[in-house]
């Protein structure tokens, strides 16, 4: 056991003594290359900056002999690049100069001047001939309303007409008799003046005769008293004349009295057929009827809404920034697309720019008098006619992109 345990602790020693020999040398070595680092710092670095600079240093080198070795190692790639660089330039320069030329918003819609159809006289609704969105000619029926009570006005109208005017002619042939009577009158007072001459003559001449005693007292009176007869007749025909020719005047007063009631009497048969005429209401213009509200068998009164009547004339109303309008002027091609047809462009035109921004005409236009005030780039609204007619359904309303070429 003595040997066994000597021969152990001899083995083990001699162990130790091998390790030593290995893990000495090793960190010695370790120890000394520290100090040969140092002894190739350069003299002189106050800052000391030790190894880290010394890398960064060593990779921008190479980072500068990589980005200027691609080129000779890739020349193909190289001009590959250098081409598309040019291309991206000189489409973006391109562009800009092409953008400039046009102004464009997708603040827009289609707009039309929509019309209320209205009744315009009472009644009961007859027939409704059109539906809901259907398109129609101008001239055609809309709604017709029972027109039984508008005919008999009508027909009361025409015999007020007809009996003013038998009233004017009743006083014409009136006034053609007076005027007769007149001339019978004139020839009455022509008779009498003569036959008060030939009584003057014959008073004279018994006169004379009387006074150189060769005629008799008896002649003298008859022919005075002839005379005086003579002279009352002539009065009677006179004022019988002068009564006949006022008469004249008086029928001219009738005359123009009946003629009054005859314009009176046409004004109410005219009347009478705006209201028959207003029974058949009818599409103003080329267009569509829609929201229909009246129907057979209802009562329309006067102003009462009925529908409402979207004409076939429409445009776009282009709300535009006020900074775009600078080279904007009437005339200028306008390109148009719809949202409602994708694909499709229109052409068409500026027709005006809005005198005033779109807020100056509203319910409540903007007050800037204020110590808050913030400026607002406002819009305005402009315009714009199609050159032809869509060939499309429009409507107001329709979302729309038009592009304007100012330049």
């Amino acid at each position: 056991m003595l040997e066994c345990e000597t021969a152990i602790r001899v083995a083990t020693s001699s162990r130790n003594e091998e390790v030593r020999k290995e893990v000495i040398p090793s960190a010695v070595a370790t120890v000394e290359a520290p100090r040969a680092e140092d002894a190739r710092r350069v003299p002189g670095d106050e800052n000391d900056r030790g190894d880290g600079d010394a890398g960064e240093r060593a990779k921008s080198e190479q980072g500068k002999a990589g980005l200027l070795g691609f080129p000779r190692k890739h020349p193909v790639l190289s001009v590959i690049i250098l081409v598309v660089l040019a291309a991206v330039i000189v489409g973006a320069i391109l562009w800009w100069l092409h953008a400039r030329q046009y102004e464009s918003t997708d603040d827009a819609f289609i707009a039309a001047r929509t019309v209320t159809i209205a009744a315009e006289v009472s009644g009961r609704i007859a027939e409704v001939p059109v539906d809901d969105n259907q398109e129609v000619k101008a001239g055609d029926v809309l709604i017709r309303i029972d027109d039984t009570n508008y005919q008999a006005a009508l027909k009361q109208a025409e015999a007020q007409v007809a009996e003013a005017n038998a009233a004017i002619a009743n006083v014409l042939a009136q006034t053609e008799a007076q005027g007769a009577k007149v001339d019978a009158a004139r020839q009455q007072v022509a008779e009498a003046q003569a036959a008060l001459q030939f009584a003057k003559d014959q008073n004279k001449r018994n006169q004379e005769l009387l006074k150189k005693g060769a005629g008799t007292e008896q002649a003298a009176q008859q022919s005075a008293s002839t005379l005086q007869q003579d002279q009352a007749t002539l009065d009677s025909a006179e004022a019988n004349a002068a009564a006949a020719e006022k008469q004249i005047a008086v029928l001219q007063a009738q005359k123009e009295s009946a003629t009054a009631q005859l314009q009176a009497a046409e004004a109410g048969r005219k009347e009478a057929e705006i209201s028959l005429s207003h029974t058949m209401i009818k599409a103003p213009v080329d267009g569509r009827a829609t929201n229909i509200s009246a129907a057979k068998g209802g009562y329309a009164q006067p102003g009462q809404a009925l529908m409402m009547f979207v004409p076939k004339e429409v445009w776009v109303t282009a709300n535009f920034k006020e900074t775009q309008l600078d080279l904007m002027r009437p005339g200028q091609p306008v390109d148009i697309e719809i949202d409602a047809y994708p694909g499709k462009t229109f052409h068409g035109h500026v027709d005006s720019i809005q005198a005033g921004s779109g807020t100056a005409f509203s319910l409540l236009p903007a007050e800037n008098a204020t110590g808050n005030f913030v400026k607002v780039v406002q819009r305005v609204p402009v315009k714009i006619v199609f050159d032809h007619p869509p060939d499309v359904y429009l409507g107001p309303g329709f979302s729309v992109t038009p592009t304007v070429k100012v330049r």
